[in-house]
């Protein structure tokens, strides 16, 4: 499983634009309940990540542990720092009941040992859970964790985003000059190809230059999911375990929900 990059500074997102006041790119509301089970140390790095990426920090009663508005959406996470089988059926429970009060839900777990990662996917399987409904992220480290929360908001923010740029362009165009809506489409691209990579790079062993490969050749995440692998061979510079990896990680689900523990 990969690593957290906590350690070598946030850089997860593409930095704001270079302002005086950079403003907020949302707004991350946080469990009170959550935070008062967590050591100081992980909500110190919460808050000091939020800052990092120009998201505002609130503290609420709510039922998920974390709710993000951001670029007019709304998704909630649930976060288990320490998977724990032995309460592994208060978790799922929960999840059962968020995931119908949730338009979009996403739970994070921490499963720092061999065990603990088989624990978990035990447990998957035996409350039946549906594949992506809701989305389980299995992680090494509660940062790590964080780091791929606060990354999934942000890439839903953007393609809200792409939906509010149709809408100008159909009904915003007439009114403003040519130049200001190319500027702001660009823009939008940048972000879009950023959340893009991102999600890319998340599989094993993909860097950047294979995401951009696999972007340039096949185009979008959907299209990569269905390509083969020898399509992916044919078409990018990529070798036959990265191919090979690609297609695993988008059409097996034990492979898809087993972290790689070193």
């Amino acid at each position: 499983m990969e690593r957290s990059t906590h350690s070598t500074g946030w850089s997860c997102l593409p930095p704001p634009p270079p302002q005086a006041t950079a403003p907020a790119r949302g707004i991350c509301i946080v469990s009170t309940s959550w935070r008062d089970k967590q050591q100081p140390s992980l909500i110190n790095f919460v808050a000091a990540f939020l800052a990092a990426n120009s998201y505002r920090l609130n503290f609420q009663s709510i039922s998920p542990d974390f709710i993000f508005n951001n670029g007019g959406s709304s998704v909630a996470f649930i976060f288990e720092t320490n998977w724990d089988c032995q309460n592994e059926g208060a978790v799922f429970k929960r999840v059962n009941l968020l995931k119908r009060q949730m338009r979009y839900l996403y739970v994070i777990v921490v499963v720092p040992s061999g065990e603990q990662n088989e624990s978990f996917n035990q447990s998957y399987h035996k409350y039946g859970m549906e594949l992506g409904c809701p989305t389980f992220v299995p992680v090494t480290d509660p940062e790590m964790g964080f780091e791929k929360i606060v990354k999934i908001a942000h890439a839903l923010g953007v393609c809200k985003q792409q939906d509010i740029v149709t809408t100008m362009k159909n009904e915003v165009l007439p009114h403003v000059s040519r130049y200001t809506m190319l500027c702001f489409l660009r823009e939008q691209a940048v972000q879009c190809m950023d959340s893009f990579l991102c999600v890319l790079t998340s599989i094993p062993g993909i860097d950047n230059h294979d995401a951009n490969a696999l972007a340039q050749a096949i185009g979008s995440i959907e299209a990569i999911a269905k390509a083969s692998k020898k399509f992916i061979l044919e078409n990018t510079d990529l070798s036959t375990d990265k191919a090979e990896t690609v297609v695993r990680f988008f059409r097996d689900p034990q492979y898809y929900l087993r972290p790689k523990i070193n």
